[in-house]
């Protein structure tokens, strides 16, 4: 090989190595195309993260309004959630395989106000 040869050789060689080195440090670097990446994603499943919270923020500020303003849902909501009823309602219950046959489970009637107690 004569010099000349040589010496594009070791150019193209050293060439090269910049090339591969620069190449990997734009990929795998502290601010990389992989990190960006990343950055990416992370953002896509916050912004989806903020979406749902915006939804469920609503949804509160719309019960809360029906509350404010619905007697009707109200009272659903008590019988539902507080488990409570109306004066002189009779409440049947059923025996559940998995609960032990009690009294409160066959059934009670209550009558006037609620206090809480079942």
């Amino acid at each position: 090989m004569s010099a000349g040869k040589r010496k594009f050789l070791r150019t193209s060689i050293a060439l090269f190595c910049v090339i591969c080195f620069v190449v990997a440090w734009l990929a795998f670097g502290r601010h990389g195309f992989i990190h960006l990446y990343r950055v990416g994603k992370e953002r896509q499943a916050c912004e989806q993260r903020i979406k749902k919270l915006i939804e469920e923020n609503q949804a509160l500020f719309d019960e809360i309004q029906r509350l404010r303003t619905d007697p009707g849902y109200v009272e659903q909501v008590a019988r539902k959630e507080l488990g409570l009823v109306r004066e002189d309602e009779i409440i049947y219950r059923f025996k559940n395989d998995k609960e032990p046959d009690t009294a409160t489970n066959q059934g009670t009637r209550r009558r006037g106000k609620q206090d809480g107690n079942k």
